[in-house]
């Protein structure tokens, strides 16, 4: 497991575009054959990623987690972005269909992944934090999401949030977990922005095409940078940064978020005239 420390304002507005990539962006992900994991040092988030095609992948424990199984203290959240499969959680079979996501409890012991159709296969994205307690593993379909629409065409971010993992839908320990969708000719996310300092986020956008981008915002509101971000990469944001992006065309992204509050409105909004 690969691990990323976390980086103070003063530090972050000194980087130029290499260390903003190095510390905020995680790409080459979803390799097909293999679970990868990224650690990184806020919250002691876990961001990985699991392809299976023609045989099941197993979630390991990473050395750095010094555990006897990967569950053993954590709470895991799994969004499948893929064609459909299957995730084995201590024997039991959970069915995750495209867009659904999957709760795994803490003490789980054994979790394994397979794909329905090897020529389509799970896509599986995973996202993990320390828990203190247990609550059910349980499958979350993109059906039983609670569902909010924001935002409007006339100001190009008309969207969809759909959560999965949150309270008064999945209870988790810290864990707060879903999918933006914006509609077609909406390009802003999380707009107007925003800082959370009781919790960090991780965005992982795809439905990005090869010739399209998103510009990725973060910094402190009065000093902001950006990444470029493509299909399918991760780019994180501690509790004082800002998180907001701009695309080529309409995307999706997955967001989560670890720390003490679990209120999906505690959010602590950027005054306009503020951003430079």
């Amino acid at each position: 497991m690969r691990l990323l420390h976390a980086l103070d304002p003063v530090r972050t507005a000194q980087l130029e575009t290499d260390g903003l990539r190095a510390n905020y962006l995680i790409t080459g992900l979803f390799t097909p054959d293999r679970v990868e994991l990224v650690g990184w040092e806020v919250e002691r988030a876990v961001i990985g990623t699991a392809v299976p095609t023609t045989a099941p992948l197993t979630l390991d424990v990473p050395k750095e987690l010094a555990a006897a199984y990967f569950c053993e203290r954590r709470e895991l959240g799994v969004i499948n972005i893929g064609g459909a499969g299957t995730v084995v959680v201590d024997g039991q079979a959970f069915a995750i269909a495209t867009g659904d996501a999957l709760y795994v409890s803490r003490g789980s012991q054994s979790v394994v992944f397979q794909s329905a159709d090897a020529a389509t296969p799970a896509h599986f994205y995973l996202l993990s934090y320390p828990a203190h307690t247990a609550y059910p593993t349980r499958v979350i379909s993109r059906s039983a999401a609670r569902e909010v629409r924001l935002g409007t065409k006339a100001e190009a971010n008309e969207r969809v949030i759909r959560q999965f993992i949150c309270p008064g839908v999945c209870e988790s320990c810290q864990l707060v977990m879903g999918y933006t969708e914006l509609a077609e000719g909406s390009v802003w996310n999380t707009w107007k922005p925003h800082t959370h300092g009781r919790r960090s986020e991780v965005y992982m956008y795809f439905g990005i095409q090869p010739n399209e981008c998103v510009m990725h915002f973060l910094g402190k509101p009065e000093e902001t940078r950006h990444l470029v971000v493509r299909n399918q990469e991760i780019a994180l944001s501690p509790n004082w940064s800002i998180h907001s992006g701009c695309g080529t065309k309409a995307y999706t992204f997955v967001w989560g978020m670890g720390g003490e509050n679990q209120v999906f409105t505690d959010m602590d909004a950027v005054a306009m005239p503020s951003l430079r």
